[in-house]
């Protein structure tokens, strides 16, 4: 009956003139991609076009989840959402409140808050890298100038010593980007609810407990969602700093994933790799907001 009419066939075709652009480029750039790595993850490949492609099945996940280099990336991929919820969280949420308050130099704390996005991951590595250096890195000559030089180490070289200061840079990296999040939320909260609050004495830290962290609680939301799939993918911050060195000690999955398909030319063992973080960051999504962040219902 839809299609009975030649006016409402006109107006679905036009509809669907405006949503094919959009599902095109889904296709071609998200789901024919997929579809073709998890092909290419039952494959031995080492990514020469014209070098034979051989059906291995499943050997390259076998491969993988029994790799120790492959749960020590996952390890340090934990330590960066330890690092993410712990530190980064409660940092740039304390950041939203402070420049959604009224207060002087608002405009300087954004500013200065948003200003180790803008410079780059590449520079923030290097810049972080030099003053790290154990030779003549700022910490290490202010370390040596009070007499701590017995605590100066390579701290970049050092297993588990390197992949928390490269979270910890990378938190000082995004924690202006992620305070935008919770500002937005802050601002959206009406300006009744701050009235009826000071009316009832719930002030100060009172007022951010019961009123203000349970009306963002979207806002965690998607902090949480974006921390979680950020954490699985990060690998420019770690290749700037480590290069997931040394011997992978710092890698995490993502860079795992670089340096078997473009180091070892391991194509079918780096687009297994690439399903995984995949399947296990949609699990995690859909786990955060149905289970942990799940919404009232009537």
């Amino acid at each position: 009956m839809f299609f009975s009419s030649s006016k409402y066939r006109k107006t679905f075709l036009k509809s669907m003139l405006f949503v094919l652009p959009g599902v095109a480029i889904t296709v071609i750039f998200v789901i024919y991609p997929v579809i073709n790595t998890f092909w290419l993850s039952l494959n031995d490949w080492n990514g020469v076009a014209t070098s034979p492609v051989s059906w291995v099945g499943l050997n390259n996940y076998i491969k993988v989840f029994t790799s120790e280099k492959f749960w020590n990336s996952m390890l340090n991929a934990v330590y960066f959402m330890i690092g993410g919820f712990v530190v980064l969280m409660p940092v740039a949420f304390g950041m939203a409140l402070l420049v959604t308050s009224k207060i002087r130099f608002t405009k300087f704390f954004k500013a200065s808050y948003l200003m180790p996005v803008m410079l780059g991951t590449t520079a923030v590595g290097l810049m972080w890298t030099f003053m790290l250096n154990s030779d003549f890195g700022i910490f290490a000559q202010f370390l040596r100038a009070v007499g701590l030089g017995d605590a100066v180490i390579n701290w970049l070289a050092t297993p588990t010593v390197n992949i928390w200061c490269v979270v910890l840079v990378n938190e000082w990296m995004y924690a202006g980007y992620n305070m935008l999040i919770f500002a937005a939320g802050i601002v959206a909260i009406p300006g009744d609810v701050h009235d009826a609050a000071l009316l009832d004495g719930c002030t100060g830290l009172k007022k951010v407990i019961y009123v203000i962290i349970p009306l963002c609680k979207n806002m965690f939301m998607v902090f949480s969602v974006l921390c979680v799939t950020g954490c699985l993918k990060a690998f420019d911050i770690v290749w700037a700093m480590t290069n997931g060195g040394p011997i992978d000690s710092s890698a995490t999955p993502a860079v795992l994933l670089y340096t078997q398909g473009f180091q070892y030319k391991l194509m079918g063992r780096s687009s297994a790799i690439g399903i995984i973080l995949l399947v296990l960051g949609l699990v995690l999504s859909v786990l955060l907001n149905n289970v942990i962040f799940k919404q009232d219902r009537e």
